[in-house]
């Protein structure tokens, strides 16, 4: 199977979910056209509150749609855009991506910064949730299930059916953290 687009989305207000469009302009540099964490410096109210200069490495966040078959087995009924994200995936590993993997979507290129950082407004959208995207394993180390966050390298247009490839940055695999 390759790699795909499932969804798209986008709000041009701090919302958690974010309604489907039938596709999305990524600008460079910025992110999503319209939507509300579009930027070259923070967006995310809570990084704004702790230094509105620093830059925007959360300027479009992808979610594996296996994510919401996984929640679908724990008894969540979650479709795309619900949890937030601009690109909605399926057939990439992307929570096992390098850091700095760039995903080209036709003329697009996403360079992955991160992992996105659940937060207690999932157990707001549906209660109980937080607890099966991010959650200590064993050895006690956290699991960020949430998705992954990027930065617009080139901008272009992403809709639905879109092929998505990945390619790995040079040098050692360097597993991605919170962003």
């Amino acid at each position: 199977m390759q790699a795909c687009v499932v969804a798209v989305s986008a709000d041009p207000r701090h919302t958690f979910s974010k309604p489907v469009q039938a596709r999305i302009r990524l600008l460079t540099g910025l992110g999503v056209e319209g939507d509300a964490h579009m930027g070259t410096t923070v967006k995310h109210r809570s990084r704004v509150a702790q230094d509105p200069t620093r830059p925007n490495l959360r300027q479009v966040h992808l979610i594996h749609a296996e994510l919401f078959d996984a929640l679908a087995e724990a008894g969540y009924d979650i479709a795309p855009g619900q949890l937030g994200e601009n690109i909605t995936t399926r057939g990439i590993d992307l929570l096992g991506l390098p850091t700095g993997a760039l995903l080209s979507v036709g003329e697009a290129v996403i360079e992955v910064t991160g992992l996105r950082n659940p937060c207690t407004q999932i157990d707001d959208f549906a209660p109980g949730l937080l607890k099966h995207v991010a959650y200590r394993d064993e050895q006690g180390a956290v699991v960020r299930r949430g998705g992954v966050m990027g930065i617009v390298r080139t901008g272009g247009t992403v809709e639905p059916g879109m092929a998505v490839h990945v390619r790995a940055p040079r040098g050692p695999h360097v597993p991605l953290a919170r962003v």
